[in-house]
């Protein structure tokens, strides 16, 4: 421990070095008591170590203050600083004890004189604290000197050890303010990217569905409106998604900028968004929301492009006595919502309960067709695909029938949408592929054309799904023709351009039916691995009415075979039709005028058959 001793009396010094000399080699018992006294058991239980002093002495206070301040700089402070008070000619004790103390607030200081001309709390305001400012009366005893450094020694090191911990304590407590301060930050981040749209930072559905919950429980009318913009798909399909995501941050701003005043817009997903408004009554909702629809319907710029908008919109409002669940009030918009599109897009519909039951019509359909293969309801019929000229059946398109027991025959046009929203098309496929393989083992070498929605051919590992069932039923690739649409295999392109090229690899047959209805062309079609193009019925029958019909189906022809594509046109019923596209060069035909769809007993037999004798003047059948 260093210790500063200051005191312009030489006699003074000698007796300090004395006193600290006799405590190198002996100790006083009292020492314990006297720490005891002073600062408590733990200091005189401390005091069991011996210290080493390593005593400075100087004559003046200004010496004293330098030599504390260079201590300081040099990082060997002092513990104690024993000051005398009178050291004429320079400054006083006071004055020392003043600077020293500014200096070094740690220090303890030790007044020791035998005459003051201050006193003790005179000397305590300028060199205080006052647990850091002690006296000793002259003359002094040895042991008293030895006693109070080494208690004020242990004292100091105690005091250093404390404000090293307050300090890192302190650092701990701004550290855990600072964290504090983050995490709530980050949790308001939280919040806001949990209730805002990414995209738009409109509100999400999370966010709407709470507004709404909360506005249902308030008394007054209020109105739920639903908006999905129209042929957006062809926005991103042609443009990019960077162009999508333009134009429903272009769209959101119409909104927020014509929805009612107070009213809230909100991005559900993809390309549809939620409001909820003040409504005075049915009319002013329905209104107000095709104000909303008018101002959406305007040609936009959109990365250079310019982009006709349009939207359909569905609104339903809630009174005082209505029914007010924020599900339900989604579901009936939604409802409305889908009534619009059905018009011709570009309106907006109020809710009426005939839409209500139409869902129930649906529902009540879906729940017989999740029971249709126990109860044996279904079947498959199969028409013929013959190929122009001899007439040969090279193949049959399997179609499927369910016939209820509640309503009797169901159209599929009707039932197939509903199985396909329903994810029941993955069970009716199921049993389709199934049926359609086991009839071919009962023909001579026909295929089967079977159907497959998108959503089968988004299913997981579609093409080893094709081939277990095949190699189950024992049939060679070759004899199954896979059905797709355009929407297939246009919604992923490269993954469809994938799959088909696997499957082909396999020796499987691809057709591409209804071609012509969609936003498909032959020179999209080019990279897909593709066998036939399947004409639409529509050009068919104006064949015969229209030139343009004819025209296309010419143009469609010809450019399929450049590509050597194998062209079936759909839906022949009249001779005139078999000539028209004999002269087109088509090369397979299918539809009425050669058979309706035959169950499996007749289908066999005209496989067997193989060649249907048809008389070209009258088309019919021999």
């Amino acid at each position: 421990m260093r210790i500063l001793i200051v005191d312009d009396e030489p006699a003074m010094h000698d007796s300090y070095r004395r006193s600290f000399a006799s405590a190198a080699s002996s100790r006083d018992d009292t020492l314990s008591a006297m720490a005891a006294d002073l600062f408590g058991d733990e200091a005189a239980e401390d005091d069991g170590e011996a210290v080493s002093f390593d005593c400075v002495h100087h004559m003046q206070g200004l010496d004293a203050v330098a030599e504390v301040e260079r201590s300081r700089g040099g990082d060997q402070p002092f513990a104690v600083a024993f000051i005398d008070v009178r050291m004429p000619p320079g400054i006083d004790g006071k004055e020392t004890a003043r600077r020293i103390r500014a200096a070094d607030p740690d220090i303890n200081i030790v007044i020791v004189t035998g005459y003051s001309d201050f006193s003790p709390v005179e000397i305590s305001k300028v060199a205080g604290p006052a647990d850091k400012i002690f006296y000793i009366a002259k003359p002094f005893e040895v042991a008293e000197i030895v006693q109070t450094a080494t208690a004020l020694a242990h004292r100091w090191e105690a005091d250093r050890a404390l404000k090293v911990a307050r300090e890192q304590l302190s650092r701990q407590v701004i550290q855990l303010e600072e964290q504090a301060a983050e995490l709530a930050a980050n949790e308001m981040k939280a919040i806001h990217v949990a209730n805002h749209d990414s995209l738009t930072e409109a509100p999400n559905r999370l966010a709407f569905l709470r507004a709404l919950g909360e506005r249902s429980k308030q008394p007054g009318r209020f109105a739920v409106g639903m908006i999905d913009l129209d042929r957006f798909k062809l926005v991103n399909d042609t443009l990019g998604h960077l162009a999508g995501d333009e134009l429903i941050r272009a769209i959101c701003a119409i909104l927020q900028e014509t929805i009612p005043a107070g009213g809230l817009v909100a991005r559900l997903g993809g390309d549809e968004f939620g409001l909820l408004f003040e409504a005075a009554g049915e009319q002013a909702a329905e209104m107000a929301c095709t104000r909303v629809v008018h101002a959406i319907s305007v040609e936009l710029k959109v990365l250079g492009h310019s982009v006709q908008a349009a939207a359909s919109a569905g609104v339903v409002t809630a009174g005082e006595g209505d029914n007010r669940d924020p599900i339900d009030l989604i579901r009936r918009a939604d409802l409305a919502l889908n009534d619009a599109k059905r018009s011709g897009r570009g309106v907006a519909r109020l809710f009426d309960e005939s839409m209500d039951e139409g869902v129930r019509v649906r529902r009540r359909i879906e729940t017989g067709l999740s029971q249709a293969i126990a109860r044996d309801e279904l079947a498959l019929v199969y028409q013929p695909i013959v190929a122009h000229g001899a007439f040969e059946v090279v193949g049959f398109e399997a179609l499927l029938r369910w016939n209820t027991r509640e309503y009797g025959p169901i159209s599929p046009a009707t039932f197939i949408p509903i199985a396909e929203e329903s994810n029941l098309i993955h069970e009716l496929g199921d049993w389709v592929l199934a049926q359609s393989l086991d009839v071919l083992k009962s023909w001579p070498g026909q295929y089967v054309s079977v159907n497959f929605s998108p959503r089968q051919f988004r299913r997981h590992n579609f093409v080893g799904y094709i081939m277990e069932r095949c190699q189950r039923a024992e049939v060679e690739p070759q004899r199954l023709q896979i059905e797709i649409t355009e929407t297939a295999i246009f919604d992923d392109a490269d993954r469809a351009a994938e799959t088909l090229y696997r499957l082909r690899q396999m020796g499987f047959r691809i057709a591409l039916d209804d071609f012509g209805t969609g936003y498909s062309s032959l020179y999209n079609i080019r990279k897909f691995a593709l066998d036939a193009l399947k004409i639409d019925r529509s050009f068919i029958d104006g064949m015969s009415r229209e030139k343009e019909s004819a025209a296309i189906v010419r143009s469609i022809v010809h450019l399929a075979q450049s590509l050597n594509l194998t062209v079936i046109a759909e839906g022949v019923e009249t001779a005139a039709q078999v000539d028209l596209l004999r002269v087109a060069g088509a090369s397979h035909l299918q539809g009425y005028h050669f058979a309706k769809p035959l169950a499996e007993p007749l289908a066999r037999d005209m496989a067997h058959a193989r060649f249907l004798e048809v008389e070209p003047a009258t088309g019919t059948l021999g």
